[in-house]
């Protein structure tokens, strides 16, 4: 018999014959403040989060069903939600379905059965995620949808939480998170151990150790097993019970009154004293971990069925006829009528439409556009007083890392609601000065110092979205990132999709990359590939050249980020930060004067740069290429006679197809000049799109090798350099 029946059988049994088990904890109802209308309430959440679970099995041997990871052994997180506000966010595991189906009653309107029997059963109608997979969630309910639970959720939580401090102390009247509101987010004992979960405690201790508000609850609801590794007895215990400025709170989750306690106690902890908790719920998991785990492979028998004996909702039933509140003949007739009630509503369910094209699939990959409050429109006044002395050096030609710090101060002057986090971002204005006197312009509320931790950072600045915040996150170097690339691929770019784009979290990742340092580098400062961005679906992907066009970008990422709700990653190559001059010493011509927003043309997404009109040979490139291919193309036009068009692509993804087309139309041939690896870089997509748009056009590419990049002299043996492109380009032209 499967598993999920046994359980049945027994509940039956038990509770027919009346031989429920008798309470561990001895907690009182009364005591905690549970009053027995509410019990019986929470105990109708647990029948159907618990009848939900064996329907989903039936489900999916039908065909009909898609998903049979279960909350069964965990319906006690139905406290949880009574113990909550339902305006609390809530980041949820995936043996959720009771506290959302409890939650759901806070709210008048909701219909937790129908809602989710149309996330099981895969509808294009699942309020949710409109059918794209079978999630916990609720816009209605502030329950943003968590797909990969392993503890990727818990750093953007930590986001979360954060921000609302920082909304308050900013005064801004749009935040979705009231200003006493409580984030909570839920997770297994095995999470528990995942890097990204560690980084999120520490992050949020390291915080409140320093007296910054971080009213945040972490549930680890505790059953003793990931998949088929046991966790150590006691070892959740012994590893949270004393961490520094994380109150740690334990409750059994098999017991309904005592589960009540330990929730309504974080609650009133993190709301009062705006500091996190580690609120540690034994549970028990029944079935397995999904409907094609056998436990019995991995399990001894003994150990099954000690845990079939800790059935939480036999200890319910228990409560419930120990307080003499309900009799067995109701307690059954409650499961049963649920199990009826899913049955007929299932039915209607899986006849309900279901995605059946790609463009329906894909619908909300890209979020949809809002709209927005006008920017505030800084008088002269305002930008004379911010900027003081610095106004004098605005009308000389800067180079693109002090243009970019100016442009950083306009937006935030004008936008209240931006802020810029990162390592070293505040007094010491980041590693390449980038954020020079941000901190000393707008203070340590909108410039933030985050500790040394990639995946806190991105966290951070998704949470903050969640609370109306647009962050402008700062990682140092293009190779810190891959430790925290779940965060950008498995959080942030998901969201809309899996939501069907009602949550956004509109962020702003500038990272400071690519090759040709001069006098420091290797390969975790030189990193030179791109690659782990391109393939994110809904992704905008950034790279200036020049200062001018960084300055323009930046603004209209901001623009992207506040209207269109994109997540962006602006990648800044630190090897033309400080770049001056373009063929000479003293040229000046990668310098520019700082234009005030408002007095440049802007730079939309997919924008193209073109310089010049020739038609012997298109260079495209971007970002030191670019600069490159600039100098190559004045040898080629004063040594060669030949006539070129050098086009920086400066949007990398999505690429704008159509405009690079355009932009090299009439040209006899294409040269691709990518400083990224060969193999996964940008000019493979390129030589794609002209082999299949313009087959007549001859086209060969010059890229980087297939290496890191080493310290000291040899840090450019590995890159295109100008004079490789002119070798490339002469070969091309002459056939």
């Amino acid at each position: 018999m499967d598993a999920a029946e046994i359980i049945h059988e027994k509940f039956l049994a038990r509770v027919g014959k009346g031989s429920l088990p008798r309470r561990v904890a001895r907690v009182q109802p009364a005591d905690v403040g549970l009053a027995r209308e509410t019990m019986v309430e929470l105990f109708y959440s647990q029948c159907m989060s618990r009848q939900m679970d064996r329907l989903s099995r039936r489900l999916q041997a039908r065909g009909e069903g898609f998903y049979t990871i279960g909350s069964s052994g965990h319906e006690n997180n139905a406290t949880v939600a009574e113990a909550f506000r339902a305006d609390d966010m809530a980041f949820l595991h995936y043996r959720s379905n009771a506290f959302q189906i409890h939650r759901s009653k806070k709210l008048p309107g909701q219909t937790p059965a129908w809602d989710m029997l149309l996330s099981f059963a895969a509808s294009a109608e699942d309020p949710i995620s409109g059918g794209r997979h079978k999630v916990i969630g609720s816009k209605a309910l502030a329950i943003p949808p968590q797909t990969s639970t392993i503890a990727s959720h818990l750093p953007k939580a930590v986001g979360a939480a954060f921000s609302i401090g920082i909304a308050k102390m900013l005064k801004l009247q749009d935040a979705v998170l009231a200003q006493d509101s409580v984030v909570l987010c839920s997770f297994g004992d095995a999470s528990a151990n995942h890097s990204t979960a560690q980084g999120a405690f520490n992050t949020a201790a390291w915080a409140a150790y320093q007296g910054t508000p971080m009213p945040l609850v972490f549930i680890c609801e505790d059953n003793g097993i990931g998949i088929s590794t046991r966790t150590p007895k006691g070892w959740i215990e012994a590893t949270f019970q004393d961490r520094t400025a994380l109150k740690y709170i334990h409750c059994s989750g098999l017991d309904m009154a005592d589960a009540y306690r330990g929730a309504a106690e974080a609650a009133h902890y993190a709301r009062t004293k705006r500091q996190p908790v580690f609120l540690h719920m034994d549970c028990v998991r029944l079935y397995g971990h999904a409907g094609s785990d056998v436990q019995a492979t991995y399990l001894p028998k003994h150990l099954i069925e000690q845990d079939e004996e800790r059935d939480p909702l036999l200890f319910s039933a228990s409560l419930l006829v120990e307080q003499d509140i309900l009799l067995g003949k109701d307690i059954l007739a409650i499961y049963n009528e649920t199990e009826a009630t899913l049955n007929r509503v299932a039915e209607e369910a899986i006849r309900r439409p279901k995605l059946i094209t790609s463009k329906a699939v894909m619908e909300s990959i890209v979020p949809p556009k809002r709209e927005i409050a006008r920017a505030n429109t800084p008088s002269p006044e305002q930008r004379k007083a911010l900027f003081a002395r610095d106004l004098g050096m605005m009308e000389k030609p800067q180079h693109m890392a002090r243009l970019l710090s100016w442009a950083l101060a306009d937006l935030m002057l004008a936008h209240g609601n931006i802020i810029v986090a990162g390592e070293d971002v505040g007094p010491k204005g980041g590693v390449y000065n980038v954020t020079a006197k941000l901190h000393e312009r707008f203070g340590s509320c909108r410039v933030i110092n985050t500790l040394l931790d990639e995946q806190s950072i991105l966290g951070l600045g998704i949470g903050a979205a969640h609370n109306d915040l647009l962050a402008i996150t700062e990682i140092q170097f293009l190779a810190y990132v891959h430790n925290a690339e779940d965060q950008i691929r498995g959080e942030a770019a998901t969201l809309s999709f899996f939501s069907d784009g009602q949550y956004t979290n509109p962020m702003i990742i500038r990272i400071a990359g690519l090759g040709y340092q001069k006098g420091f580098g290797g390969h975790f400062h030189n990193d030179n590939s791109l690659a782990v961005f391109r393939d994110i679906p809904g992704l905008i992907l950034a790279c200036p050249s020049n200062g001018a066009d960084a300055v323009e970008m930046l603004r209209e990422c901001v623009r992207l980020a506040l209207e269109e709700q994109r997540v962006i990653v602006f990648v800044e190559p630190i090897a033309l930060y400080m770049t001056r001059d373009l063929h000479e010493e003293g040229d000046a011509l990668w310098t520019a004067p700082y234009a005030a927003p408002g007095e440049a043309k802007p730079i939309r997404l997919g924008e193209l740069g073109v310089h010049g009109e020739g038609t012997d040979l298109a260079i495209a490139s971007y970002a030191n290429g670019y600069y490159l291919s600039r100098q190559a193309e004045k040898i080629l036009r004063e040594q060669h006679g030949l006539k070129l068009r050098v086009i920086d692509l400066r949007w990398l993804a999505p690429l704008n197809e159509d405009a690079i087309v355009e932009a090299t139309k009439g040209c006899a041939r294409v040269l691709i000049v990518d400083e990224c690896r060969r193999t996964g870089s940008q000019s493979e997509a390129l030589m794609a799109l002209f082999a299949e748009r313009t087959p007549h056009i001859p086209c060969r590419r010059i890229t980087a090798e297939d290496s890191f990049i080493p310290l000291g002299r040899a840090a450019t043996i590995t890159l295109p350099s100008r004079d490789s492109i002119v070798e490339a380009a002469l070969e091309l032209v002459r056939g």
